[in-house]
């Protein structure tokens, strides 16, 4: 149980009277400019990182459309219907009364003539508003190549990012010592870049590289921090991983709308088709307030900006579109990353036990295990995209160049553990007045299925509601699935979700779901078939543009193996409850606070209840024609241990995403710099720091452990446009 006195310290008061003077001030404005609310957006992020425990995950291409139309908002009056799915923020009912609405009465004279259409309320109209504009400039969707070097856009981008304190990692060590010890020490700086050339036309044409170093990682074998040759020593004889710059390269060509080939995707891209069932090779949104984001809006091909090291395609692909049918037909070479278990007498690599997703190449053995085998992946799509009905056929090949033999337990004894696989699946989606049906249905190679199904209604404009059904078998292998699911994986898993979004009164909306969610078979740490439940409540006052208040409530029951000796293990039931009270306010035109208060209770069977919180006072400033902006944020957490914490989305420099977890006991803030040179150059930096009040070693044990109780971080990042 947290003390009292701890949780209403004077820091905290203090606080909350700087809210409630901000808000008394809020009101008494009356005007105020529009500006971008990704609030919904922040809390989908938030819920994935919770998820999948990865607090650095970089979610470039999922946002990159988004980041994209805010510079270069899509034009109403020439929008298609994958354009308009591509932002992921309407439905496809309201798509669809949009573009009839245009093919009835004619293109749009302004943009609050949406307030005519159903399903466009005042809400959902300042949700798109960044990303949207009205125009009767009509360019067409092919070009010449004179064009597009005219109008194009050039982007450089470069960015700094290290730890300020002593890591454990970096302290010296004999080169013996090292080699003993593969992971004792990282081998490169602490320093972390990443640089980006990418050149846009429009939606119509990008191309670009992309090259990353991530802290520990050399950048040049000859830089490295031990003066020996750990190639001679037999750890690795492969010379394709001698160090000749960064560690991690990425480059695309991306064209669209060539006639009748809708795309053309060569070096690294992302495929998606249906409801990431059969084929998803990315990120996608999930379980959040947004319930209506749980349907998948797949956008087939698109080119690869990101450095996640995995979840991406290498090689060639292509759609052709003759009237409503299209062809997509891709593949996949690369080298990933695994530990091998076995070679041969000629060295040749036989046997992997595992494959290494981290990305992270910074110690003798995680250079060890990069690139050491090859994935090769191949497949197409053929589909009929009606006005309203949309029916996808997939097909894909999985190949590893040497056989994966994983260390199978009674948990996972079904899960791939091969060198081949293939899956296909159908899809479909349906549009019918107010109804939205859509699905998918899938097969991999050993004869598992993998079903979802679901339906979006909207029974009033100011009632929605959504609901899905999943089974996904316990021998269904997909290495490339990403479908909604509570598992990471989509299989061992049956559920019921269904979610409703209310608008009773002009001021107030409520967002609710439920999900209810069984495991047939055993997975990780649940030793038994288990059942749960996930359901949130949100309700939102929004009496202007200038002030929103939610509160909100999730609560996510499930099951956790435990023991009382070594010779008993048994499923005890484990509950997690989260309450928010998030505002945000505008007291100036340029100056807008946001608030928010987060509580958190654990337990675990009767154990005590572990409990947690944080509360931070976020401050932006950002004035029309002033070339200078600054975000910045002062937190305080308690929580008793590292399953109480808190996830917190905080603002960073473009292309950049952090969302920490918050615990242990102390405070955070950061200050975030925004600075336009010049019209084509802007320059940023972050400053972040970490103070533990119980803490005199921060990451005991690993390779980041910080002798002290302040974790900082300097980031500087500076963009040209030309």
């Amino acid at each position: 149980m947290l003390p009292l006195n701890n949780f209403f310290s004077l820091r905290f008061t203090s606080l909350l009277v700087l809210l409630l003077l901000a808000n008394e001030t809020a009101i008494a404005q009356d005007t105020i400019i529009q500006k971008t609310d990704d609030s919904q957006i922040q809390q989908q992020l938030e819920n994935i990182a919770e998820n999948s425990e990865n607090e650095e995950a970089d979610y470039t291409n999922l946002l990159d459309a988004l980041n994209y139309y805010k510079e270069h908002p899509i034009n109403l009056n020439k929008a298609s219907k994958d354009d308009l799915q591509e932002l992921q923020l309407l439905s496809d009912i309201e798509i669809n009364n949009l573009l009839r609405h245009i093919d009835k009465y004619g293109k749009l004279i302004t943009i609050y003539e949406l307030q005519g259409i159903a399903g466009f309320d005042l809400q959902t109209i300042q949700k798109i508003l960044p990303y949207v504009r009205v125009s009767d400039n009509f360019n067409s969707s092919h070009f010449t190549l004179k064009e597009m070097f005219k109008n194009g856009q050039n982007t450089i981008l470069f960015r700094y990012g290290r730890v300020l304190e002593q890591q454990t990692g970096f302290t010296d060590i004999d080169s013996a010592s090292l080699f003993n010890s593969q992971n004792s020490r990282y081998i490169g700086s602490p320093d972390k870049l990443y640089l980006r050339y990418r050149f846009n036309y429009g939606t119509n044409v990008s191309w670009g590289i992309t090259a990353e170093k991530d802290q520990g990682e050399l950048l040049f074998k000859k830089n490295q921090r031990f003066n020996y040759d750990w190639y001679n020593q037999g750890l690795n004889a492969n010379k394709s991983q001698q160090q000749s710059g960064f560690d991690f390269y990425s480059a695309h060509l991306f064209v669209k709308n060539i006639r009748f080939v809708k795309a053309i995707a060569i070096g690294d891209y992302q495929a998606t088709f249906g409801q990431g069932l059969t084929m998803w090779s990315g990120l996608a949104f999930g379980k959040s307030a947004d319930v209506m984001n749980v349907k998948k809006s797949a956008i087939g091909l698109r080119p690869y900006t990101s450095v996640d090291e995995n979840r991406f395609l290498r090689g060639a692909a292509t759609t052709v579109a003759i009237k409503r049918f299209e062809a997509t037909a891709f593949v996949s070479r690369k080298q990933v990353d695994a530990n091998v278990s076995d070679t041969l007498e000629t060295g040749e690599i036989s046997t992997i036990s595992s494959l290494q997703e981290t990305g992270y190449h910074s110690t003798l053995g995680e250079i060890a295990d990069k690139h050491t085998i090859t994935q090769t992946i191949y497949g197409g799509n053929i589909s009929y995209k009606g006005k309203r009905l949309t029916v996808g056929v997939t097909g894909v090949n999985y190949e590893l160049s040497t056989d994966y033999t994983r260390a199978l337990s009674t948990y996972n004894k079904f899960e791939f553990s091969s060198r081949q696989n293939a899956n296909i699946g159908i899809d479909y989606n349906f549009v019918y007045k107010n109804f939205n049906f859509f699905g998918e249905q899938s097969m991999s190679q050993n004869g598992g299925l993998a079903f979802l199904n679901g339906a979006f209604v909207s029974l009033d404009p100011r009632l929605s509601l959504t609901m899905l059904y999943r089974n996904y078998q316990k021998n269904y292998q997909n290495m490339l699935s990403n479908g909604f699911a509570e598992n990471t994986m989509a299989a061992n898993e049956k559920g019921f979700f269904v979610g409703i979004n209310a608008k009773p009164f002009k001021k107030i909306s409520l967002s609710a779901y439920y999900d209810r969610f069984e495991f047939p078979w055993l997975k990780y740490q649940v030793n038994a078939p288990s059942t749960g439940n996930d359901y949130l409540a949100q309700i939102n006052y929004t009496p202007s543009k200038k002030f929103d208040v939610y509160f909100r409530v999730r609560s996510r029951n499930k099951f956790k193996s435990t023991s009382i000796d070594e010779d008993i293990d048994f499923i005890v039931p484990l509950k997690q409850t989260n309450y928010r009270l998030n505002l945000s306010y505008n007291i100036l035109p340029s100056l807008k606070l946001k608030n928010r208060v987060e509580l958190i209770d654990y337990k675990l069977d009767n154990n005590k209840t572990q409990k947690g919180y944080v509360v931070y006072q976020d401050i932006s400033y950002s004035k029309l024609g002033v070339p200078f902006s600054v975000t910045l944020r002062y937190a305080l957490f308690q929580t008793d241990d590292y399953n109480s914490r808190v996830y917190a989305y905080e603002n960073d420099m473009p292309g950049a995403y952090s969302i920490p977890a918050y615990y242990y006991k102390g405070s955070r803030f950061y200050v975030l710099l925004d600075y336009n040179v010049t019209r084509n150059i802007e320059v940023w930096i972050r400053y972040s720091q970490t103070v533990y009040d119980n803490k005199k070693i921060i990451s005991e044990g690993s390779l980041t452990e910080i002798q002290g109780n302040t974790r900082s971080e300097i980031k500087a990042q500076i963009r040209f446009k030309f």
